[in-house]
């Protein structure tokens, strides 16, 4: 599991690159542009440095490196893709890696090649520690027939710095640059470049009949996305397509006349054959497609008949726009141009981001039935706000606040959008806020002594910032921080608070219960570990107290398990704190430790491409192994809002352990394996792209982990510097 998931972050990425029209290798680094490696790209967090490199290098002027800065440890990569296909069977990747104090994770080489066939990321073997330049191969079978794209790189996961340099590829051990390149098929949707420079649309508002129109276009346009063989197999630019039906849509006087204008469409993209209807046995059963509009919508008996048509079209095996990612079964979202030269797309494009968005939640999130609304309703919503959208900064915002519909802490807008930095402001205060009780206290500091100077202390109680209680600034900013759950939303827009655009802030606290008021100095955010919370940098492993064990899930590695254990098998209990994000994933080596036998733990839902928008479920999925020397001893598990995704997996892998107890607060409510999703303007997001449940079907997305014994910490603990949770988890061992 730990391979499929990390494999999974660079694959997604690794997808974002694109092909080269340049026929030079740049394997060395050599060739530059605007002081970058021309024709590499690099992907994954933000807290890294890459950069060309002229005085460590393995031969010639540049190398390139990768650091670690600050804040959690992730990932960053850099990316080639070659230029072209290649006949052959087996495929060389091979370079040279220099490191630096490389920790918990490695530096390595990474190769993929497109779409699903092979990967590989050194993943069980990558370099750690500090070496001197050294030589790496990986090795990948090959499919020429099925290639589209091979993509080369080198990728540091964790802390540290690692360099690249003299890269090479061969092909059955023959130089690629003296093979002969196989031709790429282009599909015709490649060809069709006519808005590559706009819609051409204008439009400054619309009217009911308007927003019905543009509504009902939506949907057909999605359903034919997803559904219509013709354009699965490549043959349609949908984007582009849209653009072409928009205007006469907009133009049309009466629903015949739109009705006949949409049937001619459909009528356009040419025939199919039928296929037969997708058997499913109800226990398997999530939820089915929401296709129920087709005949409810009053649609003329034509228009009606050729949707029911394409409905019950043979669907292919492959398509153009939608593919899941093997071993997991998430959505890959396929050839999704972000259109990133345009930061402020034209209304055209907006109405393509929003058309895009709504069918891919539509057709492949797997927690859509948790929508509360009817998420057609939301799409006629969002119409006139996407089209109203004035600039950059309210196209994006407009965004955020579609995607915080559907309720996902996994979806939001990631990466460094400069409008929503602006917005929400560069600067912050040196202070780290948590809510408590319900209110906003100070937690911590991200740089101690500009902390201090501010004359905040530990357990202060902000009211109010610019004169505006926190409270009213929390009923702002829910719809723009999507999250799973309440508790979550106030997780993050805690870290948002002390972050403005001036120099200063003015705030009033409360400290031993008298108001008090302050001016406090504001700084970059690039000097603060803004998220440190959620990377723990304690020990992975203590005694807190003679015979009780404490196990901290975020620095703890699977490679310490056997020499721990040996300290752990005979205490009386073992406090496993995953209040925190893991580092990696000891999830099944520590389950064989503490389970008697093997348990079902948890199961899954995937989407299908035969039926857009049913969902069904997985065999349950199980840790442990029969070991009658399992732990037994009390394991208490301890969670909070800052326990997500992987996080919360780890928490129900251990909860089964018969003598468990989960103490906390509800946990974020975002589990399962993310897919990538690109929108107009550059825009980023993501949504959790597998359901993830307990094995007798009940939710765990938006409710989160619910606790056995549900404890929050309280200001006065926080004054006192009590951990209230590990005190409670050694009175329930003792």
């Amino acid at each position: 599991m730990k391979k499929i998931i990390l494999t999974f972050l660079i694959l997604v990425s690794a997808l974002s690159t694109f092909c080269q029209t340049d026929d030079k290798f740049n394997l060395n680094f050599e060739l530059t542009d605007n002081g970058k490696p021309k024709d590499w790209n690099v992907f994954g967090a933000e807290n890294y440095e890459v950069a060309l490199d002229s005085i460590s290098t393995k031969s010639g002027k540049y190398a390139a490196s990768i650091a670690f800065k600050e804040g959690g440890s992730n990932f960053k990569a850099w990316a080639f893709t070659l230029p072209n296909n290649y006949a052959g069977k087996k495929i060389t990747l091979t370079g040279y890696i220099k490191t630096e104090n490389v920790t918990d994770g490695y530096a390595g080489l990474w190769m993929r090649i497109d779409p699903s066939i092979a990967f590989d990321n050194m993943n069980n073997n990558g370099v750690k520690g500090s070496t001197d330049w050294t030589k790496y191969e990986i090795t990948l079978e090959m499919n020429p027939a099925k290639t589209k794209q091979i993509v080369i790189g080198g990728l540091l996961v964790g802390k540290g710095k690692m360099w690249i340099d003299d890269f090479s590829v061969s092909i059955d051990g023959k130089d690629i640059k003296e093979l002969k390149t196989l031709e790429r098929k282009i599909y015709p949707a490649e060809k069709d470049t006519v808005f590559n420079n706009g819609s051409g649309i204008t439009l400054a508002a619309v009217d009911k009949t308007q927003i019905e129109n543009l509504k009902y276009l939506g949907l057909i346009w999605g359903f034919l996305k997803y559904h219509h063989p013709n354009i699965a197999s490549g043959n349609y630019n949908w984007d582009y397509e849209l653009f072409r039906i928009l205007p006469k849509v907009l133009q049309a006087e009466n629903t015949t006349s739109r009705d006949a204008i949409l049937a001619k469409w459909i009528l356009s993209l040419g025939e199919f054959s039928p296929g037969k209807p997708t058997a499913i046995n109800a226990s398997e059963l999530k939820f089915e497609p929401d296709l129920l509009w087709i005949n409810k919508a009053n649609f003329s008996e034509e228009l009606k008949a050729l949707l029911l048509k394409v409905k019950e079209a043979k669907r292919l095996k492959e398509h153009y726009y939608i593919d899941f990612f093997p071993g997991v079964g998430n959505p890959e979202f396929r050839n999704e141009k972000s259109y990133t030269t345009m930061k402020y797309p034209d209304v055209g494009f907006r109405l393509l981001s929003l058309f895009r968005y709504w069918n891919m939640i539509q057709y492949y999130f797997p927690y859509k039935n948790l929508i509360e609304e009817d998420w057609k309703n939301v799409l006629e919503a969002f119409i006139p706000k996407f089209i109203e959208a004035k600039d950059e900064t309210e196209y994006s915002l407009t965004a955020l606040k579609l995607i915080g519909w559907i309720n996902d802490t996994h979806a939001n807008i990631w990466g460094d959008n400069q409008a929503l930095n602006n917005h929400f402001g560069i600067s912050y205060a040196p202070v780290e806020l948590t809510f408590v009780e319900g209110k906003a206290v100070v937690t911590g500091f991200y740089d101690e002594l500009l902390g201090k100077e501010t004359g905040l202390i530990i357990g202060d109680v902000i009211s109010t910032i610019n004169n505006k209680p926190v409270e009213e600034i929390i009923k702002d900013r829910l719809e723009l921080f999507p999250a799973s759950n309440y508790p979550t939303k106030l997780r993050d827009i805690a870290t948002s608070l002390f972050r403005t655009n001036d120099s200063i802030l003015s705030i009033e606290f409360i400290r031993d219960n008298k108001i008090e008021s302050k001016i406090i100095n504001t700084y970059s955010g690039k000097d603060f570990k803004l998220y440190r919370k959620y990377m723990a940098t304690d020990t992975c492993f203590k005694l807190v107290a003679k015979d009780i064990a404490y196990l901290n899930n975020s620095s703890l590695k699977t490679a310490y398990l056997p020499e721990l254990w040996k300290k752990i098998e005979h205490t009386k209990g073992v406090i496993i704190d995953i209040r925190n994000y893991p580092s990696d994933f000891p999830l099944y080596d520590l389950s064989n430790y503490l389970m008697p036998k093997s348990t079902p733990f948890v199961k899954f839902t995937n989407g299908s491409m035969e039926s857009p928008g049913l969902f069904t479920y997985t065999n349950p999925l199980n840790v442990g192994k029969k070991n009658k020397k399992y732990y037994k001893g009390k394991v208490v598990i301890l969670i909070n809002e800052i326990s997500q995704s992987s996080a919360e997996f780890h928490t129900m892998a251990y909860r089964v352990h018969p003598n468990a107890v989960v103490i906390g607060s509800t946990t974020a409510g975002a589990d399962g394996n993310i897919s990538q999703i690109s929108l107009p303007g550059g825009l980023k997001t993501a949504i959790s792209g597998i359901g993830v449940y307990y094995p007798d079907g009940k939710e765990t997305q938006r409710i989160g982990i619910v606790p056995d014994i549900e404890l929050k910490p309280t200001i006065r603990g926080i004054i006192e510097g009590k951990d209230e949770l590990i005190e409670k988890a050694i009175a329930i061992i003792n």
